[in-house]
């Protein structure tokens, strides 16, 4: 069964990437594409994006937050486009992770198979409904996305989440919670609040031995970017360039940090990341907040 998901992962991947170019390629009908989506190479800012977000992602810190917090300081993309751009541009990079992690932790099957479809399909309708919302409303839901995510990383600085079991798997009531869990996460994850950390809280809740979260996460990230990627591509609600340099970036990132780094004391770090992720949660609805006021105005 691992070898068929591996496989079913190769191909998700590789039909991801096979829309994506395909949709850059295809004239609009009125032969113009938007500014953000109209085809061009990443400049070196966006590619160093990329493998700094992917390399500490490896590494336990996640990549959503991170990347949010650099896209606003340097003003690399539209708030109503981070978003999109961040699960088209981050999903060739998370399956190389998961291809790693699946391999080398060995998770009950039907657990890893049953979880990452439910969040899969969780991440299918959030895209849908993402895609489709105001800057306004994205700068909102992102503003709350990113106090969660704050959260939730100084919950796991101070060691405040469950501490979990030693089983690789589950069964009965605790495989149907973590399959609700996982389809939630994977909704919240499209609007950009990141999902190792609510992986790692809903693996720890049922009992199961924290290591499972890497190739749970990873494959399920792996699996559900690629789905809701290719609502947000088809829709044009991305920035091309800044994906691509996710995309390309990040890949040798990843590489990096699974085979020759392995692991850091990444303490520093993430209180830093949290301290910029709560900083660029309160532009976000201080933005939303006189745009309402500026709207209301007129």
């Amino acid at each position: 069964m691992v070898a068929a998901l591996l496989i079913l992962l190769s191909a998700l991947s590789l039909a991801f990437v096979a829309v994506w170019v395909a949709t850059v390629r295809t004239p609009r009908p009125d032969g113009t594409a938007p500014p953000e989506t109209a085809p061009g190479w990443p400049t070196a800012e966006h590619h160093a994006v990329g493998f700094v977000t992917n390399f500490f992602d490896t590494l336990g810190i996640g990549s959503f937050a991170p990347t949010t917090v650099i896209f606003r300081l340097r003003r690399l993309v539209p708030d109503d486009l981070i978003p999109g751009t961040l699960n088209v541009g981050h999903a060739v990079p998370v399956a190389v992770q998961a291809l790693i992690y699946i391999v080398i932790i060995a998770v009950d099957p039907w657990t890893l198979v049953s979880l990452i479809a439910a969040a899969a399909a969780g991440a299918w309708l959030g895209a849908g409904i993402v895609a489709g919302l105001s800057r306004q409303r994205i700068q909102v839901g992102m503003g709350i996305a990113l106090l969660a995510a704050a959260s939730l990383m100084v919950m796991t600085q101070f060691g405040w989440f469950p501490a979990g079991g030693d089983t690789l798997g589950l069964s009965g009531a605790r495989l149907a919670i973590g399959i609700g869990g996982a389809a939630l996460a994977g909704a919240l994850m499209t609007l950009g609040v990141g999902f190792y950390a609510p992986c790692m809280i809903l693996i720890s809740l049922l009992g199961m031995n924290p290591t499972a979260a890497f190739p749970i996460m990873m494959g399920a990230c792996a699996f559900l970017m690629p789905v809701a990627s290719m609502r947000f591509v088809r829709k044009g609600r991305y920035s091309l360039r800044p994906a691509l340099g996710l995309t390309l970036g990040g890949v040798p990132g990843v590489l990096l940090a699974a085979f020759i780094v392995r692991s850091l004391d990444l303490a520093t770090v993430r209180w830093l990341v949290v301290v910029v992720v709560l900083y660029t949660a309160v532009s976000m609805l201080v933005a939303a907040t006189r745009r309402a006021s500026a709207q209301g105005a007129r």
